[in-house]
């Protein structure tokens, strides 16, 4: 069953997470990053603080410094996993001290972060985190999506979503194929969250972020010495998604080395740490993405024909975005709600003139294009009402000079220093003007509104004291 946007503001709502730091602006920035991913975020300012907190506020997970007054991080970790084991630790630590966030994860922590981090990192490990994508409130049997839901109209694509869905249940490796931006990873954590080890960790893994050498130790682990600067014995991705699932993103990047080495751990499930003198056994589940298609890939000697193989089980092809039109507007709507709560703004009505506008682009890059598209109109729509001039014009959609409009007016109004998004606005109005040479009928149909609403907001910018100047408004509110 897949989730609306009403159950998603549901899933997250019911998960709690403490803020513990003695620093009150780590607390204050942490906060406002979880809050804007939904999350309810409480705060403590030591160890001892948070223990006190802990039984009233049954947090789903712990975020916590290591070095505090009173009571430290080590301290904390052991006394929360004796009161409360099935609540998530994840520990914050500065290089120095990664010795002892190995500590805290011995102790039950389920990961840890270096400082300094940015959010995207604090939001991949906080939502990779048993439990993230799905209610730990609701009752046994029920099935949730994943925190961020599958929302889709399309006829196929519920087909597929379905098939996966039955085979979650199973052992089975699954190769997910698809452009980018088509959610591949997303399909992962559904994937995961429908699977028997949803209460487990799910382990993503960039295979083409990082470079070789690196990527071997994230993947394996190093024993201590094993290398210079190997200053820790380090657990490889592998060990930590131990009875897990790890997602081995955009797999076609790996190097043929590395290929031997992952062909290994998937026959025998076993890890070879770097530098280490005997295997260790892992459990897990691998799901694996690309964008290429690894057959070609085989073909053209860049992957290994008997780990395409190990991996091929259960192949996956997520369609394009414009192969499933239907669900456009549906996602549409649904970042519209996304992106203003995330830029905390009133959310607008999306126009079925916008609509038919997003539905007709060939979107090359997928539902993440379109995310950033709708978040951008978003911030545009200042009388609350997405509109076709809110849409920027398609990238390379003009196939000749001779097919094409005189510019786009966006491209070519000058915007004022230190404007408003209002201001933004009218620049737009007044540049797309200043291209028809001041025809109100063609500047409407290029804006995409009536030349009634046209009109009302020329005679707002003049009641307002704006004075036209070129291609730009001045004066004025």
């Amino acid at each position: 069953m897949l989730t609306s946007p009403a159950e998603e503001a549901a899933l997250t709502a019911t998960r709690t997470v403490l803020v513990v730091d003695d620093e009150p602006a780590m607390r204050t920035a942490l906060t406002e990053s979880l809050r804007r991913r939904g999350y309810v975020v409480l705060q403590a300012v030591d160890g001892r603080d948070a223990l006190d907190r802990l039984d009233d506020a049954k947090p789903w997970l712990v975020l916590t410094d290591m070095k505090m007054p009173k009571l430290g991080g080590i301290a904390l970790v052991r006394e929360i996993k004796k009161r409360t084991p099935q609540t998530h630790v994840v520990v914050m630590t500065a290089f120095g001290s990664v010795e002892t966030a190995v500590e805290a994860i011995k102790l039950g922590a389920s990961d840890f972060l270096l400082k300094p981090f940015a959010t995207d990192v604090l939001e991949r490990v906080v939502s990779g985190l048993p439990g993230a994508g799905r209610d730990v409130t609701a009752p046994e049997g029920s099935r949730l999506a994943s925190a961020r839901p599958i929302l889709s109209d399309d006829p196929a694509m519920r087909r597929l979503l379905k098939q996966v869905e039955s085979v979650a249940l199973s052992q089975a490796t699954i190769l997910i194929a698809g452009e980018s931006g088509t959610g591949k990873e997303l399909l992962a954590r559904f994937i995961h969250s429908r699977s028997p080890r949803a209460q487990r960790p799910f382990v993503a893994v960039n295979c083409a972020a990082l470079p070789d050498g690196l990527l071997e130790s994230e993947l394996f682990g190093h024993e201590r010495g094993a290398f210079t600067g190997a200053i820790i014995r380090k657990l490889g991705k592998f060990e930590l998604a131990h009875q897990g699932t790890i997602l081995l993103d955009e797999i076609s990047e790996m190097a043929l080395p590395l290929q031997a080495k992952l062909l290994r751990v998937l026959q025998e499930r076993e890890v070879d740490r770097i530098g280490g003198i005997a295997p260790v056994s892992v459990n897990i589940r691998v799901i694996a993405t690309t964008n290429r298609p690894l057959d070609r890939e085989v073909e053209q000697g860049r992957f290994r024909e008997d780990l395409y193989y190990r991996l091929n089980v259960f192949p996956v092809t997520l369609p394009p975005l414009r192969e499933r039109r239907a669900d456009i507007p549906l996602l549409a709507r649904h970042f519209v709600q996304l992106a203003a709560s995330r830029n905390g703004v009133p959310a607008p009505l999306l126009s079925e003139a916008a609509e038919q506008e997003l539905v007709k682009r060939t979107w090359k890059g997928n539902i993440r294009e379109l995310e950033n598209v709708v978040e951008r109109a978003v911030l545009l729509a200042v009388d609350r009402v997405i509109e076709p001039m809110h849409i920027p014009i398609e990238p390379n959609s003009l196939s000749s000079p001779a097919q094409a409009p005189a510019v786009h007016p966006v491209s070519r109004v000058e915007i004022a220093p230190a404007g408003s998004l209002r201001d933004m606005e009218r620049e737009l109005i007044v540049g797309t003007l200043a291209q028809v040479n001041h025809n109100r009928t063609k500047a409407a149909r290029q804006l995409g509104i009536s030349v009634r609403t046209l009109r009302n907001k020329l005679r707002e910018y003049r009641e307002t004291g704006g004075e036209f100047c070129g291609n730009r408004i001045v004066g004025g509110r």
